[in-house]
């Protein structure tokens, strides 16, 4: 792993003098001559050694003076993965500043999210980023503005309020400081690239670390879709979105270096947010190369990875809704799990408009599911109790699925649950929590994966077996899942949407 490498000079130095695109994210590299921070894979002849500085995120070198470089644009780079890979303070910090929580709550809020004290949660922040939560939920949102310049035809007062600046003076004043050009010049240099777009959709570009194995991720997704919810068209997996300040609709295509992203939004202050939802989900923040490495020791998997690596984790835009569809899964087929789970939408969903395709509505919240009556659910009682308890526990807010959640506390909670045994707990914990050590040890597809491969095929023996494989098990079980011919693992062709009817193997019930 490359936890702590910006604490590494000399490591750092090699990967800037060789232009390693793989640590891209993880740490910042300024230059005292010209007051310039870049990524360390920038393509410009690289600095005197003496006249190096290391920084482990972009808000630290712009509170140290720097500015962003214009021709590796270190603000586009793939977030680092660390964030997404630890389950401590800062790291969960990190995924609610991301999520926006300090935009909308401020720190106050974050520190309640979090259960420490403002001042604990600084302290923490500015020993490890050498930045405090403001200063970097400030560089998120020059982010956001500077994609907005670029990508779309807002109006500068508009991209301000939809990056989430309080005025068009902070925003113009930060823009300056960070990128050293006015917002007016960053979009006339970047005009020769401007996307068409539908009036009112904003197109953007998703940076991920290469290899990304895109057949497995989109193909999950779209074989396990939710009619009207989610839906593949014209060769884009496309679904609703529920955010803070309204709703949105997001189209994704994979393309060799990037995710074509289009975000139709009610309310442009939840771009941010949207964004940083459907990088999560498409877990684009993944370090391949540290993953791939660790599992590629194994000779039953190294094949595996050869023969197509860089699979991400298919996660989720919203950790209660995932929830929700996991027990609807228990003990059927992923066409009925669909069929249940499109009935909770048509029931107690709320109906959108979708003018570019068959999106109907949102996923329903815990509040409106709260009050279904138990008796119009078709399926055993058993499994009735175990979504009205859980529904009801989630619209309580006992369990904490978000971005901050403590994966260890909700594994206990949910484990307390009646119904909820460890298959049910780690598909969440793999999926909605980001947890990226999960691992479905029951789970059929990996039980017969096992067998194949000459693996130990009952859950305890290959549960000992997959220890090797930590912290990335949950990156195993894709590598395992692919050995399968199943739906999960391809996408479909462009105009093929017979996939909402696709029948895949049971998952063993808890």
């Amino acid at each position: 792993m490359l936890e702590g490498v910006y604490e590494c000079r000399e490591r750092c130095v090699r990967a800037v003098q060789s232009k390693d695109a793989r640590f891209d994210g993880w740490f910042f590299t300024a230059v005292l001559t010209t007051k310039i921070y870049c990524r360390p894979s920038c393509p410009v002849v690289p600095p005197k050694v003496e006249n190096m500085r290391f920084y482990p995120s972009a808000a630290a070198a712009q509170q140290a003076g720097f500015r962003a470089c214009k021709r590796c644009r270190p603000d586009a780079s793939p977030g680092s993965p660390e964030w997404n890979d630890r389950a401590d303070l800062v790291a969960r910090a990190m995924r609610l500043i991301a999520d926006g929580v300090v935009d909308r709550d401020g720190v106050p809020g974050l520190a309640a999210r979090l259960g420490y004290s403002v001042r604990q949660v600084q302290r923490q922040l500015l020993a490890e980023l050498g930045a405090g939560p403001l200063a970097l939920a400030r560089a998120q949102r020059a982010q956001t503005a500077r994609l907005l310049i670029e990508t779309s035809e807002l109006q500068m007062a508009d991209v301000a309020f939809a990056a989430g600046f309080a005025s068009v003076r902070t925003f113009n004043e930060t823009v300056q400081e960070v990128f050293a050009v006015a917002p007016t010049e960053l979009r006339r240099r970047a005009r020769r690239g401007t996307s068409s777009a539908a009036p009112g959709t904003i197109s953007l570009r998703l940076p991920f670390r290469a290899p990304l194995a895109p057949d497995n991720l989109f193909g999950h997704l779209i074989a396990t879709g939710v009619p009207g919810v989610e839906e593949w068209r014209d060769g884009h997996y496309r679904r609703t979105l529920r955010l803070p300040h309204g709703h949105g609709v997001v189209a994704l295509k994979p393309m060799p270096d990037h995710i074509a992203c289009q975000l139709s939004l009610t309310d442009q202050r939840d771009l941010a947010i949207a964004i940083s939802r459907c990088r999560r989900m498409l877990d684009l923040d993944a370090d391949p190369i540290a993953v791939d490495d660790l599992l590629s020791e194994d000779p039953v998997l190294a094949p595996l990875i050869a023969k197509a690596a860089g699979r991400r984790v298919p996660h989720t835009v919203d950790g209660e809704e995932f929830a929700v569809r996991a027990v609807l899964g228990q003990q059927v087929s992923t066409a009925a799990a669909r069929t249940h789970a499109h009935r909770l939408v048509l029931q107690h969903g709320e109906p959108i408009e979708d003018p570019g395709g068959g999106l109907t509505h949102l996923f329903p919240t815990m509040q409106a599911l709260a009050n279904l009556d138990p008796e119009t659910l078709k399926f055993p009682k058993t499994r009735r109790t175990t979504l009205t308890t859980l529904i009801g526990t989630l619209a309580n807010g006992d369990i904490d699925l978000g971005a901050g959640a403590d994966w260890d506390r909700a594994r206990e909670q949910l484990s307390a649950l009646p119904g909820i045994g460890p298959w049910t707990v780690e598909s969440i914990a793999m999926r909605a929590l980001g947890d990226p050590d999960a691992f479905v040890a029951s789970d059929l597809g990996i039980r017969y994966a096992a067998r194949d491969l000459g693996l130990p095929e009952a859950p305890k023996p290959l549960t000992d077996h997959a220890r090797a494989w930590r912290p990335w098990r949950a990156y195993a079980v894709q590598y395992l899942w692919a050995t399968g011919d199943h739906p999960i693992n391809k996408i479909p062709a462009a105009d093929d949407v017979t996939y909402q009817v696709i029948q895949l193997p049971r998952s063993e019930h808890d």
